[in-house]
């Protein structure tokens, strides 16, 4: 008899905690998320109660460490002394009237004002990039500030560590910044830790996650950028790590995979954003706030306006992705995206297929094939809405993950740097991208895509809705794990 109420006492007191913790859930889970997250853990949390829990608490809040968060003023501020040249923005007739709104929404969100006076320089293989990066560190004279979500030695990478190694030897104070979990997936990670100890130069992991020590945050919000600033005079950014095209990856080699990137080499006051962004993340990671490097009083001689956009979850209001969707709407003929990881949240989704249901050129590029498996299928997902709306799919022909993120807008607007158009880089990887306003430089970056066009095919929607149902029914389930953020 006792067992027996001791067994009922039991279920009685789980089903109440079962009960309970579905209407907390209800009320707490939706506050200030998207209400497709929302749904998404609710629908986790009711499934898979206890696994859903943990995971909420582990996971639920795209929130920096509280000492992180607290730098974050001072940061901005930082950010907002430390640019230069807005007298040097072309203001003219040719100037579109929508583009100030766009300036002064980075400037508010981003403390970054645009610049002018810049040049630029793009390269469109891995390589090439790779060996002007290079170049460019062993011309360094002051300063080298290195900062890559993954940066790992292999013998691809090795001449740009030994780039690394010289600079420092001569008396060049050479920082070093990598992404933490970013890096140690990889076998080449110890490695490369033992090679900068060697070397002697300052580093340090981004975001570290090392619960045994103290540093403990979300573990997938994680250091995205990707720059190099040399002197305080040139930048490079992209969308390229310091890694082998293959990604040190079996599987990839036995696939033939090879990553595809676009840097630009920058040159002018918008250098100063980019350093000052790297100094941020130095003053994150260290405590240490670098000086402002004062520019020379030359010039590059570039015609270009550039804006640099900082995004994250130490930045409020997901600017990246005001950003895109502000360009989308203001656009008047053509909207060219790239990206290789495309879940957009509705925001975006609806910026998109309301131009191409305008009657704008809207076309998007994506890779035929994916290296993640939920990503992949969760941006499969959107396509059929995609295609009848009207926007033009493009699938850039495998073995090559076409790994670009860019944007262009007209004849006016271009956009290119580290974040991709998905939920994950608009809420929780810290981004850099770069607004630039300059008709060369589109002219460039639409030669690109005229190119990747002709490497690609238009997937039409006669042909996506004929796919088999065993992979519809994993792209719909991959889309709710992309709302779960």
């Amino acid at each position: 008899m006792g067992s027996g109420w001791l067994a009922v006492t039991i279920t009685i007191t789980l089903i109440a905690i079962d009960f309970v913790v579905r209407i907390l859930a209800l009320i707490f889970v939706p506050k200030n998320r998207r209400p497709q997250t929302a749904l998404a853990w609710l629908l986790a949390i009711y499934f898979l109660p206890y696994v859903g829990i943990i995971l909420f608490l582990i996971l639920g809040r795209a929130r920096l460490p509280r000492a992180r968060r607290s730098k974050q003023q001072q940061i901005n501020e930082y950010i907002h002394d430390t640019t230069e040249g807005a007298d040097l923005v072309t203001r003219d007739l040719s100037s579109p009237a929508w583009l100030e709104p766009i300036v002064q929404l980075n400037r508010t969100l981003g403390s970054t004002p645009l610049v002018g006076g810049n040049s630029a320089q793009m390269w469109a293989e891995n390589a090439v990039s790779l060996a002007q990066m290079t170049a460019a560190i062993r011309a360094a004279k002051t300063t080298v500030h290195a900062e890559f979500y993954i940066l790992l030695l292999d013998p691809t990478t090795a001449d740009f560590f030994e780039a690394l190694a010289e600079a420092h030897d001569r008396g060049v104070v050479v920082r070093v910044l990598l992404d933490h979990l970013g890096n140690a997936q990889y076998p080449g990670y110890r490695r490369t830790v033992r090679r900068l100890n060697k070397m002697g130069v300052q580093w340090r992991r981004m975001l570290p996650f090392r619960p045994s020590r103290g540093q403990f945050q979300r573990p997938d919000i994680r250091n995205h950028r990707k720059l190099l600033v040399i002197d305080g005079e040139v930048a490079f950014t992209g969308s390229q790590n310091i890694i082998d095209p293959g990604y040190q990856r079996r599987r990839n080699k036995r696939r033939g995979l090879q990553w595809k990137d676009y840097m630009v080499r920058f040159e002018g006051p918008v250098v100063a954003g980019i350093d000052a962004l790297f100094a941020t993340d130095w003053f994150s990671e260290t405590g240490d706030l670098l000086p402002r490097q004062t520019p020379s009083e030359r010039h590059s001689g570039g015609d270009y306006d550039c804006q640099v956009v900082p995004s994250g979850p130490g930045v409020e209001g997901e600017n990246n992705l005001r950003l895109f969707n502000s360009l989308v709407y203001a656009a008047q003929r053509k909207v060219i995206l790239t990206s290789p990881y495309f879940v957009p949240d509705d925001s975006m989704l609806y910026a998109i297929t309301t131009a191409a249901q305008s009657g704008l050129d809207v076309q998007l590029f994506v890779s035929e094939i994916g290296d993640q498996f939920l990503v992949f299928h969760g941006q499969r997902s959107y396509y059929e809405t995609l295609l009848r709306a009207g926007v033009k799919i493009w699938l850039y022909a495998e073995p090559t993950i076409l790994h670009a993120k860019h944007l262009t807008i007209d004849d006016e607007i271009s956009v290119i740097g580290s974040s991709n158009m998905d939920m994950r880089s608009f809420s929780l990887d810290l981004e850099i991208s770069i607004m630039v306003r300059g008709e060369k430089f589109l002219a460039e970056l639409r030669a690109i895509e005229d190119a990747n066009r002709a490497r690609s095919r238009e997937l039409t929607l006669e042909e996506w809705l004929r796919r088999p149902i065993r992979h519809r029914t994993l792209d719909n389930l991959a889309r709710l794990t992309a709302a779960v953020q």
